[in-house]
């Protein structure tokens, strides 16, 4: 395995999950009621168990083998792979459905190249994080999240935990002492 690693979030980080999320929502009749809100539940005013459900019949739908990448991912984390050396190993809670991972699997590899990514690992629909991150303790790699708790859980095990900055997180970045970037050309330039 390559020593330069990057462990990376899938959405919100390299895919653009809330966009796809939100018009699938509209497409089923649901209106955003709190357009600023991180929470899924907040946004839609429903209670969380209703949400959940939701969220994972859309993780499980066919729409995973196309959701649009985030910002500028697909250039700088090619130019991070093919010019810096790095591989990303994939970490996200998507599902436990097979077939929901391929899809995802396919849309990375489709975006991004297929040498980009060594390894994915996927956890059930909210499911946290901790143990796979466990697993990397006493490395200093970079931990890419857009939820400040699970860059926290990173740094807990010696990953150099780093943000994804959006306006629900921005606030909460500096004062748990981990580095945000606005985009991946400044993690590039991190990089260099």
């Amino acid at each position: 395995m390559n020593d330069k690693i990057i462990l990376v979030d899938c959405d919100g980080v390299l895919l653009d999950w809330e966009h796809s999320f939100k018009v699938w929502m509209k497409e089923k009749g649901y209106k955003v009621k709190n357009d600023e809100e991180y929470s899924m539940a907040k946004c839609y005013e429903m209670e969380k168990p209703e949400m959940k459900k939701l969220i994972r019949h859309f993780n499980e739908s066919a729409t995973m083998c196309c959701l649009p990448p985030l910002r500028d991912a697909v250039k700088y984390v090619r130019k991070i792979h093919e010019e810096l050396g790095y591989v990303f190993h994939c970490i996200t809670s998507l599902s436990d459905d097979e077939n929901a991972q391929r899809l995802r699997t396919m849309n990375l590899k489709k975006l991004f190249g297929e040498t980009v990514f060594e390894k994915f690992t996927y956890l059930d629909t909210g499911a946290d994080k901790d143990e796979v991150l466990a697993k990397y303790e006493g490395k200093d790699y970079l931990w890419i999240e857009d939820k400040v708790e699970n860059a926290l859980e990173g740094a807990k095990v010696g990953l150099e935990g780093c943000v994804m900055k959006h306006g629900f997180n921005i606030h909460d970045i500096e004062p748990n002492g981990l580095t945000g970037f606005a985009n991946w050309k400044e993690i590039y330039e991190y990089l260099k």
